[in-house]
């Protein structure tokens, strides 16, 4: 008889759950589901039926802007109400972003919020990876990036004032970036995992990038 660690993962897919009942029991700028459901479990049998609660939040898309000849990136501030009761700022430094409307490519996302957030084109674009944020409750998936621009003369305040985005502009040296991951000062996943993505692949980028 196989143990444990000779079942290969991903036994189960997406037919192999039983969505019984959904409701919508919140629709606002966001949705929120209620679902009854069942699947299988390892051991063979059924879960009996349980409900989870669901985010519907759409895919977006997330740009780590940098510059390889100055060996900087430009990063984010703005107001995040979702750090509300922490022991911290709700003003976090953050990578360029924005939601995936119909019909467009992550591509085409990055660029039109390079340029809304912080006045700023990529000259190239380089996929780190797509992850899901929380999948526990949200289906929001993160489509991620680093972009090759000219820091040299980014800053000021920038942002849709009909989204209420009020947003400053700040060149790093990607040394000090990578600093603030350490000591907590950057704390966000997606700003995390192209900060390490581009500590490991800076040499390289560095070299076929060139000057922006």
């Amino acid at each position: 008889m196989p143990t444990d660690n000779a079942v290969k993962p991903f036994q189960f897919g997406q037919r192999d759950v039983h969505v019984e009942r959904r409701e919508t029991v919140f629709q606002g700028f966001f949705r929120m589901d209620k679902l009854w459901l069942t699947h299988p479990r390892f051991a063979g049998d059924h879960m009996p039926q349980f409900t989870r609660e669901l985010f519907i939040r759409g895919d977006a898309t997330c740009v780590l802007p940098y510059d390889p000849e100055r060996d900087e990136v430009v990063l984010l501030e703005q107001f995040r109400a979702g750090v509300l009761g922490r022991d911290q700022s709700p003003w976090l430094l953050e990578l360029v972003a924005g939601m995936n409307e119909d019909g467009e490519t992550p591509e085409q996302v990055a660029q039109r919020e390079a340029q809304e957030e912080a006045g700023l084109q990529f000259s190239q674009l380089e996929k780190i990876c797509e992850y899901l944020v929380s999948p526990g409750g949200s289906t929001e998936l993160i489509h991620l990036y680093c972009g090759q621009v000219s820091s040299e003369h980014a800053g000021g305040v920038h942002g849709v004032e009909a989204e209420h985005e009020d947003i400053r502009v700040h060149v790093v040296a990607l040394d000090e970036a990578l600093a603030m991951i350490v000591d907590g000062r950057i704390n966000n996943a997606a700003a995390i995992i192209a900060l390490q993505w581009l500590q490991i692949h800076r040499s390289r980028i560095r070299e076929s990038w060139g000057r922006p």
